[in-house]
């Protein structure tokens, strides 16, 4: 295990068993004498872990009393999923309390992943400035939407809606019950039953004109039915019970050099071809985000055999180019 792995153990190790001897340490982390030494000596010189050697126990542990025994140790050696994972947390959570409704139950939180981030308040803002995630076309969500919508997710409650279908522009008023909130691609949705037309739907937060939580308890639907119904096929439009098809896209040896590292879909089929090319595979029920996805690559990429999809992209292709006509 690398060295950031060890100092995970050793953390788990030492809040477990409270005091734990030094060859005990050396046998669960599988290192040589010299590299525990150089371990411990590390964390409690570079990283202020207040780590004792404790004559009695004739082992270590955390110094009993200190306020940083109570704590994570610092975040400085998280992996780069984890740093990511953090702040984007910390991210979401700043960006969506716009009018201080929120700020009450999310204060804690934040203090949290803030205290997670580094070992002190001036280190945890440093780290935050030097790593930095850029998001774009963000759809901004009404706090008290947000915490309306959240609230009933939990308490397991019926909302009413007044929802606006971009689509065909129209404005429908709806009951659900509220099943999964889902952050996808920088927008917020609601996963929820609509009793309306008796079956599962996707809203779009920034798309509800009004909302007002009700007495009735919500239907409860199982994740994995949720899943099954809502994220099989691609992208935000996975779902909607329809039959799922399988696109397959050939991108050119350029192009492939960047996809070929790109994950479309957890379900995806891809491979090499011989002239250089990258052919995916992935399924879908309703075209229009992955048609999206397609275009943005133009020229670089070739829609092969789904007639129906090659169509599509084709047409939009002519009526983009009589633009610039």
């Amino acid at each position: 295990m690398d060295r950031t792995e060890r100092f995970y153990k050793i953390e788990l190790l030492l809040r477990s068993r409270g005091c734990v001897s030094f060859e005990t340490l050396r046998e669960e982390l599988d290192v040589s004498r010299a590299t525990l030494k150089r371990d411990l000596q590390y964390l409690r010189d570079r990283l202020s872990a207040p780590i004792v050697y404790d004559r009695f126990d004739n082992g270590y542990r955390f110094e009993a009393g200190s306020a940083k025994s109570r704590q994570e140790l610092p975040g400085i050696w998280f992996s780069e999923q984890e740093i990511h994972a953090l702040l984007t947390m910390h991210q979401l959570l700043a960006g969506l309390d716009d009018d201080g409704v929120l700020s009450r139950h999310l204060q804690p939180m934040m203090d949290k992943l803030q205290g997670m981030l580094g070992a002190d308040e001036s280190e945890a803002r440093e780290l935050m400035r030097r790593v930095k995630l850029i998001s774009t076309a963000r759809r901004r969500v009404p706090s008290r939407h947000f915490e309306l919508l959240g609230s009933a997710l939990v308490q397991r409650r019926r909302v009413w809606l007044r929802y606006f279908k971009r689509s065909d522009r129209s404005v429908s008023v709806r009951e659900v019950s509220p099943q999964r909130l889902v952050n996808y691609r920088n927008t917020w949705y609601l996963d929820a039953w609509c009793h309306a037309s008796d079956g599962l739907r996707r809203f779009a937060l920034d798309a509800v004109q009004e909302a007002k939580a009700l007495e009735a308890r919500a239907r409860q639907v199982a994740v994995k039915d949720l899943e099954a119904e809502l994220d099989a096929g691609y992208g935000i439009y996975g779902g909607r019970g329809a039959k799922l098809k399988w696109a397959t896209l050939r991108f050119g040896s350029e192009a492939a050099q960047w996809v070929s590292h790109e994950e479309w879909h957890a379900e995806q089929k891809a491979r090499w071809l011989a002239d250089g090319r990258y052919e995916l595979q992935v399924p879908y029920s309703d075209p229009t985000e992955l048609a999206m996805d397609i275009l943005r690559h133009g020229d670089s990429v070739e829609v092969v055999g789904d007639k129906a999809l090659v169509a599509s992209i084709a047409e939009r292709l002519r009526r983009a180019a009589r633009l610039y006509a």
